[in-house]
């Protein structure tokens, strides 16, 4: 989708400093940080919202949980948590649409 912020990214029509890619799915630092560690996990394929999964897309969603579980790691907050989020739809705040999932961690969440 030509107008879809992160596929822009993924086919580097956007320049991105991309922490982690494979081959079906990239790492970035989310540009409005909510927490000192801040990344977005986002899925090469174009999917809308965890509304529009597929069943043929349970491996990726397992891949999108593993990456979280690796950059949590390299980001040292593995052991002391971190918070994993997937906003749905506009009232649930998703403001990109096209499904990613949020890891924060390097402090204490209260809520």
């Amino acid at each position: 989708m030509s107008d879809c912020v992160f596929c822009n990214i993924v086919n580097k029509v956007l320049a991105s400093n991309i922490l982690l890619e494979t081959e079906d799915l990239i790492v970035i630092n989310d540009i409005l940080p909510k927490a000192p560690v801040h990344m977005l996990i986002i899925p090469k394929k174009h999917i809308l919202s965890i509304n529009h999964l597929e069943p043929e897309d349970a491996e990726l969603g397992g891949k999108l949980l593993e990456a979280a579980k690796e950059m949590a790691k390299r980001q040292g907050i593995s052991e002391s948590g971190y918070r994993l989020v997937f906003n749905v739809g506009k009232d649930g705040g998703q403001v990109i649409p096209h499904l990613h999932l949020h890891l924060l961690g390097g402090k204490k969440f209260t809520d």
